[in-house]
């Protein structure tokens, strides 16, 4: 005769998932894949294809904007210079690695993003140099297919015109 209270079957297939799906932490890892990817990988598979596909005309060769770093400074790769970052002059976006509050990060990523789809649309990008700043970062002056990034940056309303001196608040 059987035994009315036996060892528990193993849980089946359909049990196990609805388990997983009623654990928080599987919801947790799902928001940090997806942070990843958006925040890391998406970005850097755009700034690739912008290095692959775009050369820039510059005063000291030929120039490639190998990753744009926020909505105005760039890392850029030329031939005479090697490898630096550069401050796109003219303007200023919101600060992305060091926001003041939520709404100044989020401010930034459309800045960056911005910024990536103008370079990726552009077929001519012009670089001229105007010096150096305080933090070691060449000064330049971008244009894509003859017009100035800082004011197609300023008109879509992602940047600010700035000439130095103090910024304002993006909070």
């Amino acid at each position: 005769m059987g035994r009315l209270f036996g060892p528990a079957r193993p849980p089946g297939v359909l049990t196990r998932l609805l388990r997983r799906l009623a654990d928080p932490r599987f919801y947790l890892g799902a928001v940090m894949v997806v942070g990843v990817l958006g925040l890391v990988v998406l970005p850097s598979v755009a700034d690739l294809l912008n290095a692959v596909t775009k050369t820039a005309d510059s005063g000291l060769g030929p120039c490639r904007i190998i990753s744009v770093i926020d909505g105005d400074t760039v890392t850029l790769m030329c031939q005479d210079s090697g490898i630096g970052r550069a401050r796109i002059v003219g303007y200023d976006t919101p600060e992305k690695y060091a926001p003041k509050c939520v709404a100044e990060f989020l401010a930034a990523e459309r800045a960056s993003w911005a910024l990536r789809m103008l370079l990726q649309k552009a077929d001519q990008i012009g670089i001229t140099h105007q010096g150096v700043d305080k933090h070691g970062r060449v000064l330049v002056v971008l244009t894509l297919d003859g017009l100035d990034v800082a004011r197609a940056m300023i008109r879509a309303g992602h940047a600010r015109a700035y000439v130095g001196g103090l910024r304002g608040s993006w909070c």
